[in-house]
C-alpha cells in the first residue's frame, strides 16, 4: 500500500508528518532545528552536506502552513525529479523551468494562485520576470527556499549572478520567511549568504561535513589512464570519473569500453534526452561508469556510487568536495580518489592568471565584440546577438579560456552576458488551423509518425513557438534523431509547422549602451577582490593535494571552518602515517602550515613580519615555515617568503 494512501495524521505535527508521507519514525542531524525554526517563522540557514536530507527541512514545514513553497533552485533535473516524487506521495507540486510554453507557464502560476499546489519549483532566471512577480503578488506564499545558497554569494565557488535577484521577493513577501540551504559554505560564505537574502537576524544549524565511510586518496601517478584502468579493474561498483573537459569525457569512455568497462561520457553539450536516457542508464546500472564533467551530479540520486575519480584538479575545494560527496551516500565504504600528475599543481598556478587575464586584455574584449557587431558608442542596450565563439577567435586571434574569462569578469562588471550554447533548442510552431491538419491526408509514414509524436509530447504548438528536442521525439517512436529532423524538414516545407532546428551557438546580451574603451570601469570588487578569492581558493586546493602529513578529511572539514575535527584513519596520509591520533601541538602545527599557504596564495611575497601579523604562535609559526621549506611548499629569497 503506497505512503500517500494511508490516513491523514490526527495530530498535525512534524514526526506525524515525516510518518504519514515518508514513512520515517524520526528525523536525521538537524533537519527537526530547521523545522521548527521555519515554524517559528526565522530566516534559517541550513549548512548539510550531500546526502543530508535537505528536502524534508522546507517540505515537511511547508505542509503545515497555509500557502506555497516557493523553491528556488537551478537545476531543471532536480526539479523534474522532487515534483516527481511529491506527486508520487500525493501531494500537489508543480515547476516553471526553461522549454515550457506560456501557457503552461501561466497554468502553473495560475494553479499556485488558486491554492492548488503546495511547492512551486522555478529558476533564479525566472524570478526577475514581470509575469512571474504580477503573478506572485497574488500568491499566498508561505515560505521561500534558496537551494544552492551558495550561488549567491560572490565569495563562493559557483556565484551565479540570477541569484541576487532573489532578494526582490523580500518586500513582496514581507511574511514569508527564507530557508537557505548548502552543502559547501565557508564560513565567509555563510556570513554572505545571510547578508545577500537580508536574513532580520543570524540564525545558522551546522550539520558536520565529515563522511566516516569515504576515504578519500590523493594518489600520485605517471600515466593517469593506465591508473584509471587499473583501479576499475581491482574494483566493483557503480563510479564517476570526471575529467576537466567535453572531448576528455568521450576520450575515456571510448578507453574503458575497449577495456570492457561499461561506460558513458555526460557533458553539457548534450541534448536534455541524452542527458537524461544516459543518467538512467547509469542509474539503474546497465553501465558502470559515467565519464563527466562537472555538468553531472548536482541532484543525482544514487546512493551506491563506490568511486569518484578525478582525472583533472578542480580548481577549489568546494567543487571537489560536492563532487567526492558523491560517493557513499548510502553510507557503506566508499572511495574518492584524485589522480595527481607531475604537471597538474603547475596547471592550477595557471588557473588564477587564466581566469583573470589583465585589465587592458579585457577591455580590448569589449572592444573587439563591439566590432564584431558594428555596434556604435550609446547604442546596444538589451541588444541580443548570437556568437560563433570559433569565428571570434579566429577573427581577432584569441584563445578560448582568457577570452571567455574575459566575458564573465564583463558580466560581472554589468556590460555584456555570454549564455552558453546549449541554452538553444529547437523550436515549432503548427502554422494550419486544426481543421487544416485533420484533413492532411497521404504523409509519408515516418512524417506522420513524428508530427503525431509532436503534438503528443508538446502543447501550445497552435499558439507559439515551442521548444522541442529532436531526441525525445526519436526515443517516443523509435525512429533515429536524422529521422525526426527530415521529417520536421518535410512539414515545414509543406506549410504544416514552422520548423527552426537547434543551432549550437553562444548568444552575446549587451546589459547596458556601449561605451568608451577608457569608460569601462573594472573595481576591486569585480576584479581584484575576486581574484585574489580564486588565488586562495586555488592555494587551498593545491595545499590539499600536496599534504603528505594531514589527514585529508580532517584538511577539508577544517576548510568549511569545522575545527574539532580528528583524523579518518583510512586516507592515503592516514594510512602512510600509521593512524594515530594527533598530538595538540601537531594539530597546531598544521593549522598553522594551512594558514601561512592560504596568505601566500595570493601570489605575492610576504615577511616574517606579516606573517606574523596571522596572530599565529611564535614557536608554532616558525616550525611550520620549515616545514613547508623542507616539503618544498614554501621558497624564501631575500627574507620574504613566497609558494613554491
Amino acid at each position: 500500500m503506497k505512503i500517500s494512501n494511508l490516513p491523514p495524521p490526527t495530530e498535525v505535527t512534524p514526526l506525524s508528518i515525516l510518518r504519514h508521507y515518508w514513512g520515517y519514525d524520526s528525523f536525521r542531524g538537524i533537519q527537526q532545528d530547521i523545522i521548527q525554526s521555519i515554524l517559528d517563522g526565522r530566516d534559517t540557514l541550513g549548512l548539510m552536506p550531500t546526502g543530508g536530507g535537505k528536502s524534508i527541512t522546507f517540505q515537511i514545514p511547508s505542509l503545515m502552513l497555509p500557502g506555497v513553497c516557493l523553491v528556488i533552485t537551478p537545476l531543471i533535473a532536480l526539479m523534474k525529479d522532487q515534483v516527481a516524487r511529491l506527486r508520487d506521495l500525493g501531494i500537489k507540486a508543480t515547476a516553471v523551468y526553461s522549454g515550457m510554453s506560456r501557457s503552461e507557464v501561466l497554468t502553473a502560476l495560475d494553479n499556485c494562485i488558486l491554492g492548488d499546489y503546495k511547492f512551486l519549483y522555478i529558476s533564479p532566471e525566472r524570478l526577475s520576470s514581470p509575469l512571474f512577480q504580477a503573478k506572485l503578488t497574488h500568491m499566498s506564499v508561505s515560505l521561500i527556499t534558496v537551494d544552492e545558497a551558495h550561488c549567491i554569494s560572490q565569495w563562493g565557488y559557483d556565484f551565479r549572478p540570477s541569484y541576487l535577484t532573489i532578494s526582490q521577493l523580500r518586500p513582496l513577501k514581507p511574511s514569508a520567511p527564507i530557508l537557505a540551504l548548502t552543502a559547501t559554505a565557508t564560513p565567509a560564505v555563510t556570513e554572505d549568504i545571510q547578508r545577500q537574502l537580508h536574513f532580520s537576524k543570524p540564525c545558522v544549524f551546522r550539520m558536520s561535513f565529515e563522511r566516516p565511510n569515504l576515504s578519500y586518496i590523493v594518489r600520485e601517478v605517471s600515466s593517469k589512464q593506465s591508473a584509471l584502468l587499473q583501479i576499475l579493474k581491482e574494483s566493483s561498483g557503480s563510479a564517476i570519473v570526471y575529467t576537466r573537459n567535453r572531448e576528455q569525457t568521450v576520450e575515456i569512455a571510448r578507453l574503458l569500453n575497449r577495456h570492457e568497462i561499461t561506460a558513458l561520457h555526460y557533458h553539457a553539450g548534450l541534448e536534455n534526452a541524452d542527458k537524461d536516457m544516459r543518467q538512467q542508464l547509469w542509474h539503474d546500472d546497465m553501465i558502470r561508469v559515467m565519464v563527466c564533467t562537472n555538468a553531472f551530479g548536482m541532484g543525482i540520486d544514487k546512493p551506491d556510487v563506490r568511486l569518484v575519480i578525478h582525472m583533472s584538479m578542480p580548481d577549489c575545494i568546494e567543487a571537489y568536495f560536492q563532487e567526492a560527496g558523491r560517493a557513499g551516500r548510502d553510507g557503506l565504504a566508499a572511495q574518492a580518489i584524485m589522480l595527481k600528475g607531475p604537471h597538474d599543481v603547475a596547471t592550477l598556478r595557471r588557473y588564477v592568471d587564466t581566469a583573470f587575464p589583465p585589465k587592458e586584455f579585457i577591455k580590448q574584449v569589449y572592444q573587439n565584440v563591439c566590432y564584431y557587431y558594428e555596434l556604435a558608442v550609446g547604442d546596444g542596450s538589451g541588444l541580443r546577438k548570437e556568437f560563433n565563439l570559433r569565428e571570434f577567435c579566429q577573427r581577432f586571434h584569441y584563445f578560448p579560456l582568457p577570452l571567455m574569462s574575459a566575458l564573465h569578469i564583463l558580466e560581472h562588471a554589468g556590460y555584456l552576458k555570454y549564455s552558453d550554447p546549449e541554452d538553444s533548442t529547437s523550436v515549432v510552431k503548427i502554422v494550419i488551423d486544426k481543421s487544416e491538419l485533420y484533413r492532411l491526408h497521404s504523409l509519408p509514414p515516418q512524417t506522420e509518425k513524428t508530427l503525431q509524436a509532436l503534438m503528443r509530447n508538446y502543447i501550445g504548438l497552435f499558439a507559439d513557438l515551442i521548444p522541442i528536442e529532436e531526441t525525445l521525439l526519436a526515443q517516443r517512436t523509435g525512429m533515429a534523431p536524422e529521422e525526426i529532423y527530415r521529417s520536421l524538414r518535410t512539414l515545414s516545407m509543406m506549410g504544416v509547422i514552422h520548423y527552426i532546428p537547434f543551432k549550437r551557438i553562444a548568444h552575446i546580451t549587451f546589459i547596458q549602451r556601449r561605451v568608451e574603451t577608457d569608460e569601462i570601469t573594472l573595481s576591486n570588487e569585480v576584479y581584484e577582490h575576486r581574484r585574489m578569492d580564486m588565488a586562495q581558493r586555488v592555494g587551498a586546493m593545491i595545499h590539499y593535494i600536496s599534504s603528505r602529513a594531514t589527514c585529508r578529511s580532517r584538511l577539508l572539514l577544517e576548510y568549511f571552518g569545522q575545527t574539532d575535527a580528528s583524523d579518518c584513519g583510512h586516507c592515503d596520509t592516514c594510512r602512510a602515517n600509521g593512524y594515530a591520533p594527533k598530538s595538540t601541538s601537531t594539530l597546531q602545527a598544521e593549522q598553522t602550515a594551512a594558514a601561512i599557504v592560504t596568505l601566500l596564495s595570493d601570489g605575492k611575497p610576504h615577511s616574517f613580519t606579516q606573517l606574523r601579523n596571522l596572530s599565529l604562535p611564535h614557536n608554532s609559526l616558525k616550525q611550520a615555515l620549515e616545514t613547508l621549506m623542507a616539503e618544498g611548499e614554501v621558497t624564501c629569497h631575500d627574507g620574504m617568503f613566497s609558494l613554491a
